[in-house]
């Protein structure tokens, strides 16, 4: 069964991703306010479908289009010292570091003390403050 909720129209693209950001307060009194509450904060997810129905939204321009959602893979930077098919619990590094290139693989947000299973690990990463670091997918645990 598809994970459903709304979006604006305007955004409303099959094939699209984007991260919810959790819950805004302006919401608090609509009545679809536990479709659109229903995903991960902190979660990226990807459009698989666009339905016909619309509704009106104080948030969004215009309507807020009903989707079906799919929840994506993890995808970012951690510690070399993590092994492939491993749980762990996943310790970042702080980097402060805006201007790198790897700045949005790397700040990617991962709960401090929960368990993660590194899927695959995709490359090393040369990163630019000196820090040993891999381009991992991981599952939550």
């Amino acid at each position: 069964m598809p994970l459903v909720t709304l979006i604006g129209e305007k955004l409303a693209e099959k094939g699209k991703e984007f991260v919810y950001i959790g819950p805004n307060k302006e919401c608090k009194n609509c009545k679809l306010k536990t479709v659109c509450f229903n995903l991960k904060p902190g979660k990226k997810y990807k459009i698989t479908n666009i339905r016909d129905k619309k509704h009106n939204c104080n948030i969004h321009e215009g309507t807020a289009s009903v989707i079906e959602v799919q929840e994506q893979p993890i995808i970012t930077c951690i510690d070399k010292k993590y092994d492939e098919n491993s749980n762990s619990k996943i310790e970042k590094n702080n980097c402060g570091s805006i201007g790198c290139m790897y700045h949005d693989l790397c700040s990617v947000n991962i709960e401090k003390g929960k368990k993660y299973k590194i899927i695959k690990i995709f490359e090393e990463i040369e990163c630019p403050m000196g820090y040993k670091i891999q381009k991992v997918e991981l599952k939550e645990k």
